[in-house]
């Protein structure tokens, strides 16, 4: 399973949200690219980055401090937070991010979604972000009436790079991940499933892989050193 360090960024800072509020926030840096060398140190193979402030104002507010991170890490970065445009995407791609990713056009624009990944062919990564279950979209701001499973299956035939599943009542919150939900997800799903949400310790990363996720999104538990990401990469067996 792939092991996938998170820099989630508001206003310029590395933060940590709880359970997707933005008053309920924790800075943990204020050199984002100087955080991606603390994670190449050591041993990150791919970064997973949020533009919080884009999350919330759907544009890329942030997209040259992300690029500049991308090119500081030569290694497979992906992006999420605002991209709700062909455009936004395609300059993503271009400034040297492997992958973008997006939830709200999910919802919203469900066609472009669509035009997304048939002009970017596994590059696209649909971002489901739940709450009970329902797609929370908007920056986590405002939640649907759509079930995540739901979309999942609407949109199983794109040719999607994966889809990341947050959990929102366990993100943030070192409480464990959601199996239950995560499970439902698998099932439903056909592109790689990486989970997202509540990981606490190096049990809950094992318990993701076992139950056969491709990816695994780790934030606060490594900003909190409950363990070292050398030793997530190898309970997540990211050789």
């Amino acid at each position: 399973m792939e092991l996938w360090p998170a820099i989630d960024l508001r206003g310029g800072n590395c933060v940590r949200l709880l359970q997707g509020d933005y008053a309920r926030e924790t800075v943990f840096g204020h050199d984002p690219v100087a955080m991606v060398g603390r994670f190449l140190a050591g041993g990150a193979r791919r970064l997973h980055i949020v533009d919080l402030d884009g999350a919330k104002a759907g544009a890329a507010l942030q997209a040259d401090l992300v690029g500049r991170m991308a090119k500081a890490a030569g290694i497979p970065c992906q992006v999420g937070g605002g991209i709700r445009s062909l455009e936004t995407a395609a300059a993503y791609l271009a400034a040297g991010l492997s992958r973008v990713i997006v939830g709200s056009v999910a919802i919203e624009e469900p066609e472009l979604l669509i035009r997304m990944a048939c002009d970017f062919p596994e590059r696209i990564v649909l971002g489901l972000d739940a709450r009970d279950g329902k797609v929370a979209v908007r920056g986590w701001l405002d939640t649907s009436t759509l079930l995540a499973v739901d979309v999942a299956r609407r949109h199983a035939d794109l040719p999607l790079a994966a889809i990341v599943y947050t959990d929102i009542a366990t993100d943030g919150t070192l409480a464990g991940p959601n199996l239950a939900a995560l499970g439902e997800m698998l099932a439903v799903a056909k592109a790689p499933v990486i989970a997202s949400g509540g990981i606490a310790t190096l049990d809950d990363i094992r318990r993701v892989a076992g139950i056969g996720c491709t990816g695994c999104i780790v934030g606060r538990a490594l900003y909190d050193e409950a363990f070292t990401l050398a030793d997530a990469i190898a309970a997540a067996g990211d050789a």
